[in-house]
This record gives structure tokens, sequence and C-alpha cells, in this order.
């Protein structure tokens, strides 16, 4: 069984089971309905937020995601949730668009898995309008030092069946890196520690 094998045919559905429990659908909830106008998302995966757009608020939706065999489940739900999407199979360190194009970014459970965040972080501020904001959800390093011990041991093997994904980035802290002024809530949301730690709200260019 392949590395490649593994990718296109069973983590799409491993990701899409457990993004879409209930805990997590409950944090999407928070944030997208307060999406705007032009709207940038990143690691859109297979759709997952777009029963939480409000279409009346929409003009147009750009989704990134490398992972082109999630792209056929995006388009699913952007139908059946009335959307129209256009759909970007590229890393979000360099996006194809241009400077000040949206009104809004979405970054959703991305920034655990994506390599570099800061530099997508920094994309996403290139591309969002002067005033414009960065509408965030993602799971992160724990505050207790005993859950964030077994982040650390849990992750070398942790990456290799989640895509990637890991625990303990400190979500916080990025988005101050990559120049974002963020309004943050955090808190542990049912599930395991190690992954339930939850930061979330709202970010605008500092």
């Amino acid at each position: 069984m392949s590395d490649s094998w593994y990718e296109r045919t069973v983590l799409p559905y491993l990701l899409d089971f457990s993004c879409g429990m209930k805990p997590i659908r409950k944090q999407r909830m928070k944030v997208i309905p307060q999406a705007s106008g032009r709207v940038l998302e990143i690691g859109i995966g297979t759709g997952l937020n777009l029963p939480f757009y409000d279409p009346a608020r929409i003009k147009s939706i750009v989704g990134v995601d490398p992972g082109m065999q999630m792209h056929r489940l995006a388009l699913k739900r952007s139908i059946a949730a009335g959307l129209k999407i256009e759909l970007m199979g590229v890393s979000a360190e360099r996006l194809p668009v241009a400077d000040a194009s949206f009104e809004t970014v979405v970054s959703t459970y991305t920034l655990c898995t994506i390599p570099d965040p800061v530099a997508a972080l920094k994309e996403l501020r290139r591309a969002l309008v002067p005033g414009g904001r960065l509408l965030f959800s993602e799971h992160g390093r724990a505050p207790d030092e005993n859950v964030l011990k077994w982040q650390t041991r849990l992750q070398p093997y942790w990456m290799k069946v989640a895509g990637g994904c890991r625990m303990d980035r400190d979500i916080p802290a990025l988005l101050a890196e990559a120049g974002f002024k963020a309004k943050v809530e955090s808190r542990y949301i049912p599930g395991p520690k190690v992954l339930s730690f939850h930061y979330w709200g709202e970010a605008v260019a500092a």
C-alpha cells in the first residue's frame, strides 16, 4: 500500500468524516456565516464549510486545495448549497490571485497541514482588500504542559496518517508573525485533548 494510494483513495474520506463531526461543525458555524463579498477559502478540501455560507452575503468563492482528489466532493457540496465556486489545485504558499482582490479569506483546519503556514498567511494578507477579514478556526498548541508533551510525542506518527497535520502549531503566534492583528478565542472542544484545543476568530492586516 503506497502513500499515493492511501492519499488518493482513503485520506479524503477519512478527513471528510473526522472534520465533519458535530463539535467541528459547531466551530465552522461560529465563523463561516460571517463571510461576505468575494471570498477566498484555502484548504477547501471536500467543501465542508460550504453549507454554512450565507448565499445572500456572498458574491463569489474561490477555493484552494492542492488535494485535487477532494475537488469532486467540494463541487457536489457547492451545488447542494446553491453556491458557485472556482477551485484551484494549488498550495496556499503561492496563490495565483491578484493583490487586494477579496473581502474575506477563510482558513479552517488548514494551517495545521500547510508546510509553511506563515508564507500562506502572508499570501492571504496580500489577497485581502484594505480592511478585509481573515476568518479562521484551527486546532493547535495546547496550553497545558502535559497535553503539549503528548502532542510532541504523537506528532511523527499522526502526520503519517493525517496528511501531514501538525497538532502543536501556535496559531496566534503564526498570525502575528504574518502581519495580522487578530481577535482570538480559544478552548478545548469535545474530543481527544491532543487534537481538541481550538483557536478561532477574525484577523485584519496589522
